[in-house]
Order: C-alpha cells, then structure tokens, then sequence
C-alpha cells in the first residue's frame, strides 16, 4: 500500500511547469512553493520523459508497462512451480502403481 502524497498533483505540475517555462532553477521553484527540491527534481524529469525529451528514461506508460510484465513475470513463474511439483507428485504416484500392478499379475508377454 502506497503512502498518502505530500502535494497534491496540481501543485506538482504547477512546479513543473514554472521549473521549466522560466528558466529558474528547480531548487528555488520548490523553496518558493514550499516543497522538497529532490521531488520536483524527480517530478521535472519524469515530465521531460513522458514529452520525449529525455530518451535515456523510461515514460510513465513504460514504467507500467514493465511494473505489469514483472508481475505477469512473477504469476508465470509460481504457476510453472506448482506444475512442476504436480508432475513430480503424479509421476511417483504412476510409477508405486505400476509396480504393484507388475507384482500382483506378473509380467505379461
């Protein structure tokens, strides 16, 4: 379960677009809206991300993208365990059978 936001998300693009429209440093953009420097820093690139500008980091649709495909990943992975211990178990099971079988009516040729 996430944590509640500081800043409500109107106030973070509002920060966003005063760090990038004028020129002023990201730091005195967050001192004068009273927030975290290093969140608006974070919250000004992901910006630049999601408009293309910064192609060295994923946008915000790639982070769900990939954050869905671990957890596809993840569901893929227990379920071929559990196949794996069924085979496992039935494959033991077929083969006390079989024996038993062989030992109460002998080999048939």
């Amino acid at each position: 379960m996430s944590r509640p936001k500081k800043f409500p998300d109107e106030l973070v693009q509002r920060g966003v677009r005063l760090a990038v429209e004028s020129q002023r440093p990201v730091a005195q953009v967050a001192r004068d809206l009273g927030m975290s420097p290093e969140m608006l820093r974070r919250a000004v690139r992901q910006a630049e991300a999601d408009g293309g500008l910064r192609p060295d980091l994923p946008s915000t649709a790639e982070r769900e993208e990939i954050k869905q495909l671990r957890r596809e990943n993840f569901e893929l992975r227990r379920a071929n365990e559990i196949l794996k211990t069924a085979s496992a178990f039935f494959a033991s099971n077929c083969q006390m059978l079989w024996m038993g079988c062989m030992r109460t009516f002998g080999s048939v040729r």
